[in-house]
């Protein structure tokens, strides 16, 4: 029988942990959605919780669960924004440092965010290689503990409890989609989805051009990510060991959009649903109005996970 990184009493331990310090986010609907999607479409507003993301649930978790000694050492990561601004805010909760490495692209507003918390920023090049490099030299150097974006099972069943709260909300739900990238996300809500209730169907939504979760599941072997050139900046990294294994056994279809359909689906989405959303968010709601998913049978209600809306206003895609 086939074991994950994390089960279902990780992620209601993960919630009582971080209860009172991340917020339990809304589900809103749009009727103009719900009409071009062909079925009823429940927005779950992860661009309300803090730093703007759902990451700081994974980072919360993550964090308060450290023993003291080890929280007395700090901790460090890298990340191109929504994990940054995430664990230096979780620390800052927890009086401890907090070493980000970002890439020298990273997001003008999400690294003002991270500075903003009191983390170290220290820049690198834009690759992963150079992400890792920095990592351990910081590691090195601080004795800080590693909290890695996505692949660590704390930050997965952080994650999870998005699905918690969607089913506690909306047990009716036919299915959940969610945006993937590293897929710490798409773990965290399938593995507490499925074992809350069995027959939900979960989706994954990728830029066409980051696809490498999409040629993973069709191949059912893991593809590196290689040259991704998206808008959706959060969605830039390949899965790990750890969020694979679940896309590959309990996810139904990853669903691929073009950049054109993720900047229609981020306008009109703030323009119709009144949600400001990032473009990563707006890969989950393009994959539900794509003819692929619209003509999938037996979705009548589906839980859309808006990751987050962290939007660099001086460079919007229109």
């Amino acid at each position: 029988m086939q074991t994950y990184a994390i089960t279902l009493d990780d992620v209601k331990a993960a919630a009582r942990r971080i209860e009172g310090i991340a917020h339990r986010t809304p589900t809103f609907t749009c009727a103009t959605l719900d009409q071009l999607a062909g079925r009823s479409l429940y927005f779950k507003c992860e661009q309300w919780q803090r730093v703007g993301a759902f990451k700081f649930r994974g980072a919360c978790n993550a964090v308060m669960k450290l023993s003291d000694a080890d929280a007395a050492r700090g901790v460090v990561t890298h990340s191109s924004g929504n994990h940054a601004q995430a664990l230096a805010l979780a620390a800052k909760q927890r009086g401890i440092p907090a070493h980000i490495v970002m890439p020298s692209n990273a997001t003008p507003v999400k690294r003002k965010a991270v500075e903003g918390y009191g983390a170290n920023v220290i820049e690198c090049e834009p690759t992963l290689i150079a992400r890792e490099v920095t990592v351990a030299r910081v590691q090195a150097q601080t004795g800080a503990i590693l909290i890695p974006p996505f692949n660590h099972p704390d930050v997965i069943a952080g994650q999870g409890t998005v699905a918690l709260e969607m089913l506690a909300d909306l047990p009716e739900l036919d299915a959940i989609i969610a945006p993937i990238g590293g897929g710490g996300l798409m773990a965290g809500v399938t593995l507490a989805a499925k074992a809350l209730k069995p027959t939900i169907r979960l989706f994954a939504a990728e830029p066409l051009n980051a696809d490498d979760a999409a040629r993973s599941f069709a191949r059912k072997e893991f593809v590196p990510q290689t040259d991704p050139k998206t808008i959706a900046d959060g969605l830039l990294t390949s899965m790990g060991d750890l969020t694979w294994p679940v896309v590959r056994d309990l996810v139904e279809a990853v669903i691929t959009v073009r950049e054109d359909e993720i900047v229609a689906a981020m306008r009109l989405t703030w323009e119709r649903a009144k949600l400001l959303i990032e473009p990563s968010s707006a890969v989950a709601v393009a994959a539900v109005l794509t003819p692929a998913f619209r003509d999938l049978p037996g979705l009548k209600q589906v839980g859309v996970v808006l990751s987050g809306g962290n939007v660099n206003l001086d460079r919007l895609p229109w």
